[in-house]
């Protein structure tokens, strides 16, 4: 017995092309989505974090907890966030907190998980935005340099001194306004 042969009919081409276009064409679009992408420099660029402008407020006499604020930058392609803060000169306490401002200059407090650093962004903890709440320690004396660990959710941990200063004493936010 012979077995019948394949042969190629015009109605067996046609079906088989048709059948074929709908994966190549979603082949094609996905191969060009992605080469834009990659063109566009947003793949293959991980978050790359600097922490700059460390400063710890002075704590005034008998207040227990005063603030630490970072300048954070992010120059990769990927978000960020801050998950946690240490300082090897602070037993335990240290939280993170976000300020929302409530009017005539007042604000209050709440504590946070984490804090975002956009891709390609700035966190810029300040009175006015966010800070790493710290138990205060008689002590520090302005310009003590007090040391902290950031750690952050994909960049891994990042070492930065901050320098202690009086409130008023930090230029940038004796100018400041709040938002």
């Amino acid at each position: 017995m012979t077995t019948p042969s394949w042969t190629p009919t015009r109605r067996r081409l046609t079906d088989s092309l048709r059948a074929a276009a709908a994966p190549f064409c979603a082949c094609v679009l996905a191969l060009g989505g992605l080469a834009t992408w990659t063109a566009s420099g947003s793949a293959g660029r991980p978050p790359r974090i600097g922490v700059t402008d460390a400063q710890l407020f002075l704590p005034a006499p008998g207040v227990p907890r005063t603030a630490a604020f970072f300048r954070i930058t992010n120059t990769g392609g990927g978000q960020d966030r801050l998950v946690e803060v240490t300082s090897s000169a602070v037993a335990e306490g240290i939280s993170l907190s976000r300020h929302r401002m409530t009017g005539r200059g007042a604000a209050s407090r709440q504590v946070a998980d984490s804090l975002p650093v956009p891709a390609g962004g700035t966190l810029d903890m300040s009175p006015f935005t966010s800070d790493v709440t710290v138990p205060a320690t008689a002590r520090w004396r302005a310009g003590d340099l007090v040391p902290f660990t950031l750690r952050f959710e994909h960049s891994g941990r990042v070492e930065a001194n901050a320098v202690v200063v009086r409130p008023g004493d930090s230029p940038a936010w004796a100018i400041a306004k709040a938002p």
